[in-house]
């Protein structure tokens, strides 16, 4: 975001375009007659919902930067002085019903966890979902832990998410230190996020997508990509193939930033429809002949998935407490494979897929 040169401007990065990763991210320029005061008061005192405690715990952290550095809790604030602050989302004023639902967890230990989320799965409660999520289940999972970190504060941490039939790895913190460090990694976009997505078409060469995205004004359901600076917010995905079937592709994508539905808007945004999205057309027979075995074949694949044919496959970042790297990669799910490979056997028994 750019810095203005009117006085006291707060910036505050919360719209209805919510980003993938769950945090805020504000930016002060202090008002040139501004008085010397702690910078935890001065935060408080103009950002709307945001308690003392919470900046002081991300400043302890290390994640308030004024004029490019690092400082304290009772750093005193300066007239002209540039404040960057990140903080993840507060809890959502929903009563977190625990409930036994089993997950696969690769990692956990008293400062995170690592699952991989299940297709059919919304991640946090919310309108029409407030039973059957992720969160529902680590929730109960956490608190019946035989050892519960003392530095448990009361509910998981997200810092990015998935969609519901989206599936793979997501990394939840369980302390405010972890969840703060995280959502510093995921915004400084220094982690590691790779996909794997089956489209709609034959991709011919590897590329990169860059194109503004925001909320269709036709749709609010839906997102789209907008011309440079015009709407929504800068998004880059990168892409490479993996293995060709003609009709549809294989394709690898690396995530440069995280919004809303990024993969799958920019995918359709170049002509390559996620197989089977729900939401951007991808239910339809996109690519391929009319004839009825044809169609039973893609009828039969869409059966495999409930969603879109998208896999969060990898995921890297930098430990909380220890610093170190760590990289996890996780087997495609019983549905994916299958819709694979039955398109390995029809390209073998077609030959030339090419369209008619």
């Amino acid at each position: 975001m750019q810095m203005t040169d009117e006085p006291e401007e707060v910036d505050q990065h919360l719209s209805e375009e919510q980003e993938e990763e769950l945090y805020e991210h504000h930016k002060v320029k202090v008002d040139p007659g501004q008085f010397i005061v702690r910078i935890d008061k001065y935060l408080m005192d103009r950002l709307p919902n945001t308690s003392r405690n919470r900046i002081q715990n991300s400043a302890k952290n290390g994640f308030i930067i004024v004029n490019g550095q690092k400082v304290k809790q009772n750093y005193k604030v300066k007239p002209n002085d540039e404040i960057s602050l990140v903080l993840p989302f507060p809890a959502q004023e929903l009563d977190l019903i625990p409930e036994n639902i089993p997950l696969e967890i690769p990692y956990e230990d008293d400062d995170l966890l690592v699952v991989n989320k299940p297709d059919d799965m919304v991640v946090h409660p919310g309108l029409g979902n407030y039973r059957g999520t992720l969160v529902n289940a680590l929730v109960y999972h956490i608190d019946n832990l035989p050892h519960r970190t003392q530095d448990y504060y009361g509910r998981p941490g997200l810092v990015h998410r998935l969609d519901k039939h989206t599936t793979g790895l997501v990394v939840v913190a369980k302390t405010e230190y972890a969840l703060n460090h995280l959502a510093k990694q995921f915004f400084d976009r220094t982690t590691e996020r790779r996909y794997w997505a089956l489209v709609w078409g034959d991709v011919k060469e590897d590329g990169t997508v860059t194109g503004h995205i925001g909320r269709s004004l036709k749709n609010r359901k839906m997102f789209v990509v907008y011309p440079e600076g015009d709407h929504g917010k800068h998004a880059v995905t990168h892409y490479k193939v993996l293995e060709r079937f003609g009709l549809v592709t294989l394709v690898e994508c690396k995530l440069e930033t995280g919004r809303t539905h990024q993969i799958r808007v920019h995918m359709k945004h170049i002509g390559h429809t996620l197989f089977h999205d729900l939401e951007y057309g991808g239910d339809a027979i996109l690519k391929g002949t009319t004839h009825n075995k044809y169609k039973t074949f893609i009828e039969n694949c869409f059966d495999l998935t409930k969603g879109q044919a998208l896999h969060a496959k990898t995921l890297g970042f930098e430990h909380p407490t220890r610093k170190e790297y760590m990289r996890f990669d996780s087997e495609l799910p019983a549905g994916f494979q299958q819709l694979l490979e039955k398109w390995r056997n029809y390209t073998k028994s077609a030959g030339d897929l090419s369209e008619e």
